[in-house]
């Protein structure tokens, strides 16, 4: 069964799970649906339509489904959705989407958000990602599975973070991070590839020295970059990663893609 601290309160048509637990003054909104063994410890609101998925465990102070930092907002009652097994520290904040941007800002499974990180309305997050402390993103991004996000980085609206991607502690993040990279400075720049990341998900040598190779040739190799991105075009059957980077860069379309500092820029 279900528990409910006597001082929380639960709106009516809020839907609760069975094994959940509502912590002491808690706060759920009356379009809520909470699925089976969560835990809510404390002081947590949850409002919009929102829906969070069975095993995760939420943290005081934290704000779920709030109204997006929009100006285009006019009080529409839209929706976020938080996959299973995830983790949300204190005083995180995700905000449901726009009517503008589809109406639902989705986070995936298994998700370890640290306190004070924000989701922006209308954002797309993947499985296993980690956001460290107030790691950010604005509205309308779109985060891989397996990524990392330092503490106190940030991704500009309309980013696009591509799968096992780590975002080093203050960056800001202005273009599109391939999948795989490495991103850091001030204002992000490629520094490589996030080869712990991928021997963590059991990358071989062989598709590391493949994917290695692939990555010297387009960020590095001679003429410009267009040329680059046409000849790797060849390689794009060489391995999943590859052709997963490709597909990546065809698909961007808001902002430019971060690329690797120019010799003797200054990060």
């Amino acid at each position: 069964m279900s528990t409910i601290d006597p001082t929380a309160r639960v709106e009516d048509g809020a839907v609760i799970g069975e094994g959940t637990s509502i912590g002491p003054y808690c706060v759920i909104g009356p379009d809520v649906v909470i699925g089976a063994n969560c835990k809510l410890l404390a002081h947590v609101y949850v409002t919009a339509r929102t829906t969070i998925g069975d095993g995760c465990t939420i943290y005081p102070f934290v704000s779920l489904g709030t109204p997006p930092q929009s100006l285009a907002w006019r009080g529409e009652l839209t929706k976020l959705q938080i996959g299973q097994g995830c983790t949300i520290r204190e005083q995180s904040t995700m905000s449901a989407g726009t009517v503008a941007g589809g109406g639902i800002t989705r986070v995936g499974d298994r998700g370890y958000f640290m306190n004070c990180s924000h989701v922006g309305h209308d954002c797309v997050v993947g499985n296993d990602v980690i956001f460290a402390t107030s790691a950010t993103l604005g509205g309308h991004c779109e985060i891989g599975d397996f990524v990392f996000m330092g503490g106190l980085s940030a991704v500009h609206q309309f980013g696009r973070v591509g799968s096992q991607v780590m975002v080093s502690a203050l960056t800001a993040v202005r273009g599109d991070v391939i999948p795989y990279g490495l991103a850091n400075g001030q204002f992000a720049h490629l520094s490589g590839l996030n080869i712990v990341g991928m021997k963590r998900r059991k990358f071989s040598r062989e598709r590391l020295a493949r994917v290695r190779s692939f990555y010297q040739g387009l960020f590095h190799g001679p003429g410009v970059f267009a040329e680059r991105l046409n000849e790797a075009r060849q390689h794009a059957g060489a391995d999943p990663a590859i052709t997963e980077i490709l597909d990546f860069i065809d698909a961007g379309k808001h902002r430019e893609l971060c690329q690797p500092l120019k010799a003797g820029k200054a990060p």
